[in-house]
């Protein structure tokens, strides 16, 4: 059985377009219900919801609430909260599930749906499938001494900002320091100030005013121009950008310069490292830089290339026993810090390493780092059928990547979360993969 419903990150699309519509989602709520007491031996479950703070939210967490207490599930709702929260918080109360309502990146007008373990990790496609399959059953209604019941949860936020803090070395403090923190009027917006501020940081806030409508709009991890303007305009030491539900970073130093999840990631490998950890490898995806790769391997680290997602990275490293792996849009994993990707933990690992280096970001652990330009565009198609049935397209990639040779590549590959296919041309001169990637976007639309 294929999924219909689930793709690379939960559920997501249009709001008041199927799926994202209440009577779905309510049934959702009932189908992933009906799973849950199926392995629960006769006991009631109960689950977290968390959402970001898009004005869709407030429907779509009414119709689950509705839809796991119809089957006789138990509801805690923590109101606004990032993705890393609910899975932290699912962990620390010995919840049966978390459940998050938000489309991350996405503008507002989307928005989705997406689970946790009892353990805070995503959970592996047989577990979609079933609830995929309780989906085309009838409902069971229970009567009203079975229903479940529905309370929110006090100091939600508080808690998971002292989980933040508790992820760095005791001795380490931010005093001294200006940072600028861009929440994406998402998820974080109140958290992520307070996790910095309580570490001694001077903060600026920008992004920290969500209207319902204006999340990740010209600000936050997918607009960080927004970020190195301010941190520029407040002579700020660094500045965190977060996306919408808050699992990816962005980061700035003093000069404005923009540092990406691949140079994170290997800056969080050369500082442990630098203690004295074993760093047998790292997993980074598809899209990780070829400098970045080279810099690790001459650091004895490997690097394992997984499908682009952080569930896939995830996999990866659970497969390995490794613990650091990300993306190069700002994903970064620490497992033996989070189970999944947290964004204002990232950026405090990154914090930490900068000063125990003593040195700037890009003087110190990043020294000689210069990536591959890589120009990525987006093509928004109007059909789901495979990139690969376009001749042209195919053509036009094996003949860009035959001139490139060793000194570039070519990714094509569809977006798990919108109908978009994404092109990317890596070479040592930007110029040269801008006009292939151009190239290849436009026999994409052909």
């Amino acid at each position: 059985m294929t999924r219909k419903y689930f793709g690379t990150d939960g559920i997501r699309g249009t709001v008041g377009q199927a799926p994202i519509t209440p009577d779905f989602v309510l049934r959702l709520g009932h189908a992933v219900a009906r799973v849950l007491l199926r392995d629960a031996q006769g006991r009631r479950p109960t689950v977290l919801i968390g959402k970001d703070t898009r004005i869709s939210g407030y429907m779509l967490e009414s119709a689950l609430e509705a839809g796991f207490a119809s089957a006789g599930v138990n509801v805690l709702l923590t109101g606004p909260l990032p993705t890393p929260g609910v899975a932290y918080l699912t962990r620390a109360l010995r919840l049966d599930l978390g459940v998050v309502i938000s489309a991350s990146h996405n503008a507002f007008a989307d928005n989705g749906i997406k689970f946790f373990s009892a353990r805070g990790e995503k959970l592996p496609d047989a577990w979609e499938l079933a609830v995929e399959e309780a989906l085309a059953e009838a409902c069971d209604w229970v009567d009203s001494a079975q229903l479940g019941r529905a309370r929110r949860l006090s100091d939600a936020q508080g808690r998971y900002v002292e989980f933040c803090k508790s992820t760095v070395s005791g001795e380490m403090t931010l005093k001294g320091l200006k940072l600028v923190v861009d929440a994406a009027h998402g998820a974080a917006y109140q958290v992520a100030p307070a996790v910095f501020h309580e570490l001694g940081a001077e903060v600026v806030s920008i992004g920290c005013q969500p209207d319902g409508m204006n999340i990740n709009d010209g600000v936050g991890a997918t607009s960080p121009g927004a970020l190195v303007e301010a941190v520029r305009a407040h002579r700020a030491d660094f500045g965190v950008a977060l996306d919408g539900d808050a699992d990816r970073l962005q980061l700035v130093d003093g000069q404005g310069r923009l540092f990406n999840g691949d140079e994170l990631l290997l800056a969080l490998a050369a500082d442990r490292q630098a203690q004295g950890e074993v760093v047998p490898g790292v997993v980074g995806t598809l899209m990780t830089n070829v400098a970045v790769e080279a810099a690790l391997r001459g650091r004895g680290i490997d690097l394992v290339r997984a499908k682009v997602g952080d569930r896939y990275v995830l996999e990866e490293l659970g497969a390995r026993g490794w613990v650091l792996g990300g993306e190069s849009s700002g994903h970064l994993l620490a497992l033996d810090r989070h189970s999944t990707g947290d964004g204002i933990i990232s950026a405090l690992q990154v914090l930490q390493a900068v000063q125990r280096s003593g040195q700037p970001l890009g003087e110190g652990l990043l020294r000689g780092v210069q990536l591959f330009p890589q120009v990525m565009l987006n093509v928004r198609l109007t059909h789901r059928r495979p990139w690969t049935e376009n001749a042209a397209l195919v053509a036009g990639t094996q003949a860009v990547q035959a001139s490139l040779g060793a000194a570039g590549r070519v990714l094509i590959r569809p977006s798990g979360t919108e109908p978009v296919l994404r092109v990317m041309v890596e070479a040592q001169d930007a110029e040269q993969a801008r006009a292939h990637a151009q190239h290849l976007a436009g026999l994409a639309q052909g």
